[in-house]
């Protein structure tokens, strides 16, 4: 076991990836990956199987680790630990409807806001519970505890006992207190029907536990989190994460509290917070087109550079599976502006242009609600590589993007967040930051008001 090396996971929606990074410069020494399945509902037990293979043969030469995982999913446990369901993920909308109902219960939208951080929505873990008490009312019933993603696969590491997890993935619950940092377990009850078991609570540096072997396991956090950890955000940063879901965030010294719902409020995983605004479509829109023109990534950019600005005026709603921001959980996706002159081009140019404008309602509603100007907007995630993400970012945000290179920034910030807690230091360690380039182009707005259009006349 090497004292200087440290392991960094993230337990995403799609995959396992482990990061093995040299604790003093934040230098990746290895990395492997392993598949998760598909479906907003999984057996979680796969996750942990996920986990042995990605770590096989890394988990030796490290002295510390920590997990981030995917924010907000159910993992809800029997008495002798095992599922009672298929864990819910946070991209599952069947729970809606439960949102609704848990927000009146709370006193409405501001209540709610005030008592948890955020606006409740079909992400959220409260949610799900009280969808499995309504349509699983036995699986509910049996549910002696509830964790995240990143706190079961933390038991894992540790191989059992009490489960841990920090404040930044516990504010994305509907049952945690970002104004007194603790568990509200009596909204838990309430979802659920019945009080239930929730994690210790780890201060964002602390060793939450150590392995048999003497591992030290950090308290992990949300992906989200451990991003913004990775890429050591300040004041005036805003994050554009175009992954599965598409998220715009920020760190904050003072905790947001929006009663509209167009921010959540969430804690971050250094002891500030970070309010962000998530949509549910991002590269699935890309995914999408890719599908219907038989291309793939890099053949749609080329495609969309070929299109003039405005797609020939094809408009695209991108809200085919739902949508979040703004809440649209029963939403489908809208084309208008189709004619027989319609191009291949144009149809790739409107994917772009649709997950761009989609992005930039995010981003402002994300400053309007912390008063921070965005002196500088980091595009990361896997279409953020794109060239014709590059090109057309710019113009539809209305300011410079900088793109770091390629990495693993979620394994990285947990495996920062491992370096710290085996520091025992007050500060995380100082990494230096990746490299990036930086794109501009004159701001365009007439892309942004066709979509600002089409968005308000479907609400």
């Amino acid at each position: 076991m090497a004292a200087d090396l440290v392991l960094g996971i993230d337990s995403s929606t799609q995959s396992t990836k482990a990061v093995l990074v040299d604790a003093s410069d934040g230098r990746v020494v290895a990395q492997q990956t392993a598949p998760h399945p598909p479906g907003t509902a999984v057996d979680p037990r796969a996750w942990l199987d996920a986990f042995d293979r990605a770590t096989e043969g890394l988990l030796p030469r490290a002295s510390a680790i920590s997990i981030g995982g995917q924010q907000h999913g159910m993992v809800a446990l029997d008495a002798a630990g095992e599922p009672v369901f298929d864990a819910l993920l946070w991209n599952d909308t069947r729970s809606s409807g439960a949102a609704v109902d848990l927000i009146a219960e709370l006193g409405g939208p501001e209540a709610c806001a005030e008592a948890v951080g955020s606006v409740l929505v079909a992400s959220f873990t409260a949610t799900k519970l009280r969808w499995l008490r309504d349509h699983e009312p036995d699986a509910a019933g049996r549910t002696h505890e509830v964790l995240l993603p990143h706190d079961y696969v933390s038991r894992h590491v540790v191989g059992g006992g009490e489960a841990f997890t920090d404040r930044g993935d516990a504010s994305g619950t509907g049952y945690f207190s970002t104004a007194d940092d603790a568990w509200r377990p009596e909204l838990a009850a309430a979802a659920i029907g019945h009080a239930v078991g929730l994690p210790r609570v780890v201060a964002p540096c602390g060793i939450a536990a150590k392995t048999p072997t003497g591992l030290a396991v950090g308290a992990g956090t949300g992906d989200n989190m451990a991003a913004a950890l990775a890429l050591d955000l300040g004041p005036g940063d805003v994050v554009v994460s175009i992954g599965t879901s598409g998220v715009a965030s920020a760190v904050s010294a003072t905790r947001i509290a929006d009663g509209t719902g167009s921010v959540t409020g969430f804690a971050d995983a250094t002891g500030r917070f970070l309010p962000m605004a998530t949509t549910m479509n991002a590269a699935r829109i890309l995914d999408l087109q890719c599908r219907l023109l038989g291309v793939d990534h890099d053949e749609l950019g080329r495609l969309a550079l070929a299109a003039p600005v405005g797609a020939n005026g094809l408009t695209i709603s991108p809200y085919y599976d739902g949508e979040r921001t703004p809440n649209r959980p029963d939403a489908t996706g809208t084309w208008v502006g189709l004619t027989s002159a319609t191009s291949r081009e144009d149809v790739a140019r409107a994917a772009f242009e649709a997950l761009l404008c989609s992005l930039a309602d995010a981003v402002d509603l994300l400053t309007g609600m912390t008063g921070e100007t965005a002196t500088r907007i980091l595009l990361v995630g896997g279409a953020a590589g794109n060239p014709a993400v590059h090109a057309l970012a710019p113009a539809i945000l209305g300011a410079p993007v900088t793109v770091p290179a390629p990495g693993e920034y979620v394994a990285l910030g947990a495996a920062r967040q491992a370096a710290w807690a085996w520091s025992g230091s007050t500060e995380p360690p100082s990494w230096a930051p990746p490299p990036a380039e930086t794109y501009t182009a004159a701001p365009n707005p007439l892309v942004r008001e066709a979509y600002a259009h089409l968005r308000d006349r479907t609400s």
